[in-house]
């Protein structure tokens, strides 16, 4: 609805009007002028974020994948390297271990399911373990917004916020900035359609190759800004 006119509706509105598109479909209606009562009051920011979510998922627009990578410099790369061009919606990660580690991410679709089934398969022959989430009420509810924690015993992990531009293979680009010089334990980007892409990324540095670090950051010209104080890193995410 939001696509093809700009209106916002709510559940009952919108349910209405996919009523009426499946009758028309089922019985074949043609040059007909056809009526549904299209309501909006109910809507606000809280629904509305959740049917902006959901409704790339249901119309196969975005598809979510957990995976399994190793656990070594340059493995963010090599994943999204697979996925090709395709447009990262969100990437999620927390370091769980010295041998492998568990991704939650989602990706655009242009050409549906069978788009999908060719991207699981492409990354299964690259060597990941990959699961489709797109039909996992609870991946989508709830597991999603819960991947992370604490990673306990992990050393010398500093914490940034990026920004970068917004256009596909941006994601790539950012990773290959980046560099595998440095290990990357924290990862979290999402998607939000606006110029700039954001990302919170947790990096192992050692203290004798901080400066070299920094250094690095600067030639790359993102916007930056080290959270590794912040009271909620601490509480929810650090070491």
């Amino acid at each position: 609805m939001f696509e093809d006119t700009r209106s916002i509706v709510e559940p009952a509105g919108a349910l209405a009007v996919a009523g009426l598109k499946r009758y028309l479909a089922r019985e074949r209606w043609r040059d007909k002028r056809v009526v549904a009562i299209n309501s909006g009051a109910n809507m606000n920011f809280d629904r509305l974020r959740h049917v902006a979510e959901r409704a790339d998922l249901g119309g196969e627009r975005e598809a979510l994948l957990a995976a399994v990578i190793p656990e070594r410099p340059g493995s963010f790369l090599h994943f999204c390297a697979a996925l090709g061009r395709r447009n990262v919606t969100e990437f999620n990660y927390r370091y769980g271990g010295a041998e492998s580690a568990q991704v939650f991410a989602g990706f655009a679709l242009t050409g549906g399911s069978a788009e999908k089934e060719t991207v699981l398969s492409e990354l299964r022959a690259a060597g990941f373990t990959v699961t489709d989430m797109s039909g996992d009420e609870m991946a989508k509810l709830h597991v999603r917004y819960m991947v992370g924690g604490h990673a306990r015993g992990i050393a010398h992990e500093l914490l940034y916020r990026f920004e970068f531009p917004e256009r596909p293979g941006a994601l790539v680009k950012f990773l290959q900035a980046i560099g595998s010089r440095w290990n990357i334990s924290l990862f979290h980007y999402r998607n939000h359609g606006s110029d700039y892409g954001r990302v919170l990324a947790g990096i192992q540095v050692p203290p004798a190759e901080r400066a070299d670090f920094v250094q690095h950051l600067n030639e790359l010209h993102y916007g930056y800004v080290e959270e590794t104080a912040n009271p909620a890193y601490r509480m929810f995410l650090g070491p």
